[in-house]
């Protein structure tokens, strides 16, 4: 079967048996989570790609259909036929790199006859689109859907982290850790003497739990995450000018400052989009 795929496929895909593909229409697609497979069979041969779902179909099966053509030139039936052990037409990668490259850059494509025929095919003949129950029945077993996202909406994947960022969120870390120790050390305080006043050690652990939270918010995406990270960065500054007789202006500048560093890291890091490029 020749094969072509995105970088940036699935971690796990349904797949087919070849010698089942008879079972299938020659032309299908199937939809999953961000990307598309799209396969076309032909004399016992499957031709399949993993594509991102804005990749338009008509270049996916011009694509697949040169793939076609291609390889029926290249092998005879008797050599298709005998063929027994894996990687019997790895030369043919050659081909399929070549024209993935030309496929991965759209507007270098000459192929515009070809284009506006497949787009013409497509609409008198669209593309079975397959479901995973399909071919969880045609491998022999039940394939039961489980609902991936239980929200409102998926989850969502952050764009890189940068080196700010993780600068960030270690210095965040850092003044969570200092909070805590001196919130154990008040605790100590009242211990030995009754007239400290609590509230000291409750806007230390404040300021723990605001810090670890900016953290979280960094690396996990979550509704309404700027506002929270604001929300998070106020509490710290409150809490700082609570314990204004603990600290000096050095120490309260450096945690607010902290946390008014890691707020706009939050904010820089976005959630990914679709990639501008196609890329097959």
């Amino acid at each position: 079967m020749s094969r072509t795929k995105d970088c940036r496929r699935p971690r796990s895909t349904s797949r087919v048996c070849p010698k089942k593909l008879s079972q299938f229409p020659d032309r299908c697609s199937l939809k999953t989570g961000q990307y598309n497979v799209n396969f076309i069979s032909s004399l016992g041969v499957g031709y399949l790609m993993v594509c991102t779902e804005n990749y338009p179909n008509v270049l996916a099966f011009c694509f697949l259909d040169e793939l076609q053509r291609e390889f029926i030139v290249t092998y005879d039936t008797k050599r298709i036929n005998s063929a027994v052990r894996p990687y019997s037409f790895i030369e043919f990668d050659n081909f399929i790199q070549k024209t993935k490259q030309r496929y991965n850059s759209p507007r270098s494509l000459s192929t515009k006859i070809n284009l506006a025929d497949m787009q013409t095919e497509i609409k008198l003949r669209p593309p079975y689109q397959l479901s995973p129950e399909d071919l969880g029945s045609i491998n022999g077993f039940s394939h039961s859907t489980t609902s991936k996202y239980k929200g409102i909406a998926p989850h969502q994947v952050l764009e890189p982290v940068t080196l700010s960022g993780i600068v960030a969120c270690v210095l965040s870390v850092l003044c969570g850790a200092l909070n805590l120790l001196r919130g154990v050390h008040a605790i100590e305080s009242i211990m030995q003497n009754e007239d400290e006043d609590f509230n000291y050690v409750i806007a230390f652990f404040l300021g723990t739990a605001a810090c670890l939270y900016q953290c979280y918010l960094f690396a996990y995406f979550s509704v309404w995450r700027n506002i929270k990270s604001f929300l998070a960065f106020a509490l710290i500054c409150l809490c700082n000018m609570y314990l204004y007789e603990l600290r000096n202006v050095w120490q309260i500048l450096f945690h607010v400052t902290v946390g008014a560093f890691i707020t706009l890291q939050i904010h820089l890091r976005q959630p990914q989009g679709k990639a501008p490029d196609y890329n097959v």
